[in-house]
C-alpha cells in the first residue's frame, strides 16, 4: 500500500494511492500518525474493498511529507564506505547516531529556503524508514522488522560548515534548518519494498550527482532498527534515515548550493521529488 498526505502544508488529506487513484482516508483517521500506523493495513483494505472510500481528486494539489509531524527523527551519518571516504572518515566501525529536529520535515516539492549566512547547503538522497509499532530491547534483527511500517524517499539536507566546522562535536546545527527533511512523495509498506537492493539517485540542475544501491549499505535496516531500540524507544511514526551515498557537494567535486537551483532525488519505487532552492 501507498499513503500520501495532499493539501496545504498544515492542512493535508490522508488519502491512498492505488495506481493512479486516490482515495480519501479521513473516514478512518484524521492524519497518517503513529497511531494510524500502529493499527496496520488491515482496517484499510477492509474499507477499499468495501467500496467505503470515496475518490480524492488530487490533481493540482500540493503534496506534504507521508507522515505527519514524528517525535523524532533519527539519522545514521556515514552508512555507506564511499560517502565515508569523501568525507575524509573511515568506514565507522560503531554506527553513528544523530537527530535533526521534528520540524525540518517538508513535502517532497516543496521550496528549500537556504539558511541565513549558509554557503554550504548540500543535498543527501536517503532511504527512509517508518516505524509501526513501539520498538524498545527488541531481541534480534527478525523482530526489528516487524516494527517497520514501511520506507519512503527523503533528502537529508545538511549546511556542511555548521555540520562539521562550528559544531562543537555534534551535528544537529548543521542539521536542523527549516524544510531540512522534504520526505515522499509517498510512503510505501514494508511489505512492498525489498530494502536490500535499491536504486539511490540524485540531480542537481539536471546534472547527476548520486547514484547507488542500498545493497552498499554498511549497517542494514534490520541491524539499524534493532541496535537503535538498545538505546532509545521508537514511537510509531519515528523517521529514521539510513544514511546517504557518494556524490554530494562535501566531496569537493562539485559546488554547493545556490539560490535557483534545483534538487531531485530518486529511489526505485518509492518516488521522485523536485526542490527548488531559494
Amino acid at each position: 500500500m501507498r499513503f500520501a498526505r495532499i493539501g496545504d502544508k498544515g492542512r493535508e488529506t490522508p488519502v491512498l494511492v492505488e495506481g493512479e487513484t486516490f482515495y480519501d482516508l479521513s473516514s478512518l483517521t484524521a492524519d497518517i500518525t503513529g497511531d494510524f500506523l500502529a493499527d496496520g493495513a488491515d482496517p484499510v483494505r477492509t474499507a477499499l474493498e468495501a467500496g467505503a472510500l470515496p475518490t480524492f481528486d488530487a490533481a493540482g494539489k500540493r503534496r506534504g511529507a507521508p507522515i505527519a509531524r514524528p517525535s523524532a527523527i533519527i539519522c545514521i551519518g556515514m552508512n555507506y564506505a564511499a560517502h565515508a571516504a569523501e568525507s575524509g572518515s573511515l568506514p565507522p566501525e560503531h554506527m553513528v547516531v544523530f537527530m535533526k529536529t521534528p520540524n525540518t520535515l517538508g513535502g517532497p516539492d516543496d521550496d528549500v529556503a537556504i539558511p541565513r549566512r549558509s554557503e554550504k547547503t548540500d543535498w543527501e538522497v536517503e532511504l527512509g524508514v517508518v516505524i509501526g509499532r513501539r520498538a524498545s530491547y527488541l531481541a534480534d534483527e527478525a523482530e526489528a522488522m516487524a516494527h517497520v511500517a514501511g520506507y519512503v524517499l527523503a533528502n537529508d539536507l545538511s549546511e556542511r560548515a555548521w555540520q562539521l566546522e562550528v559544531s562543537g562535536g555534534q551535528w544537529g546545527k548543521g542539521k536542523s534548518a527549516a524544510g531540512f527533511s522534504p520526505v515522499g512523495p509517498w510512503l510505501v509498506s514494508a511489505d512492498e519494498v525489498d530494502v536490500k537492493n535499491l536504486r539511490l539517485r540524485s540531480w542537481v540542475n539536471g546534472e547527476p550527482r548520486q547514484d547507488s544501491s542500498t545493497a552498499d549499505l554498511i549497517f542494514g535496516v534490520a541491524e539499524i532498527v534493532h541496535e537503535l531500540s538498545q538505546y532509545m524507544v521508537l514511537e510509531p511514526g519515528d523517521l529514521i534515515l539510513t544514511g546517504t551515498p557518494e556524490g554530494v557537494a562535501l566531496s569537493g567535486r562539485f559546488p554547493y548550493l545556490q539560490p535557483g537551483d534545483v534538487v531531485e532525488v530518486e529511489i526505485d519505487g518509492l518516488g521522485r521529488q523536485r526542490q527548488e532552492m531559494v
